[in-house]
């Protein structure tokens, strides 16, 4: 059981355990590496090192209380989902759009590059995308919809802003891996389907409030 091995954990291992825990269930994603900005590259994750040197006593503590913590090895992502459906996130329509979107240009970019990492991207490439998909209310986005969508999507560690802070328009954007696990590639055709369920129909819709429920 988990209490025997936390039992064997030093004390600081056990802090990193606490902590680690609160982090994965807060921000659902840990990819081996971040972008940081003062170097101008991508660096080794110290939370996903350690969340992985732990990950067995994490694995069972989470399975015991209804959580299925999972370890990528292929893409280096850890990821975590709850086994009831009343713990899932629910976003807006326009930041669940957004997040179709960016799988679909990480997909096409990383087939480009044969990447099987980071991809590239800036938000007026994912806003003129959704453009050319019919997907904006009567074909428009507002900065502050951009900007909240963003913010969910970083703070689950989905996308990395590259510089600067969110508030400011036009971002330069990292898109992690960890969006294979909302979308996997054999999910792509039903997520461009539910696109096309979700496509704006009429230019009269102006506002949409309504939530979506995804695995993030």
């Amino acid at each position: 059981m988990w209490e025997e091995t936390y039992n064997r954990l030093s004390n600081y291992e056990r802090g990193e355990f606490r902590r680690l825990g609160n982090y994965i269930l807060s921000h659902s994603y840990l990819v081996k590496e971040r972008y940081d900005p003062d170097k101008g590259m991508s660096m080794p994750d110290e939370d996903y090192r350690m969340a992985y040197r732990l990950f067995q006593i994490l694995h069972d503590y989470f399975e015991f209380i209804g959580w299925r913590l999972e370890k990528d090895d292929v893409y280096d992502v850890i990821s975590i989902q709850s086994e009831y459906d009343n713990n899932r996130l629910r976003v807006d329509k326009f930041t669940t759009l957004f997040l179709y979107t960016l799988r679909l240009i990480y997909e096409e970019e990383r087939e480009k590059v044969n990447n099987y990492g980071n991809v590239r991207t800036e938000t007026q490439t994912v806003v003129e995308k959704m453009y050319s998909l019919g997907v904006l209310p009567g074909g428009k986005t507002t900065i502050k919809e951009r900007i909240a969508a963003q913010r969910t999507l970083a703070h689950h560690n989905i996308i990395q802003k590259i510089e600067g802070k969110w508030e400011a328009d036009g971002n330069h954007l990292i898109i992690y891996p960890s969006i294979l696990h909302i979308v996997s590639v054999q999910g792509i055709n039903d997520m461009v389907k539910e696109m096309e369920e979700m496509r704006v129909e009429s230019d009269e819709e102006v506002e949409d409030t309504d939530e979506e429920t995804v695995d993030v």
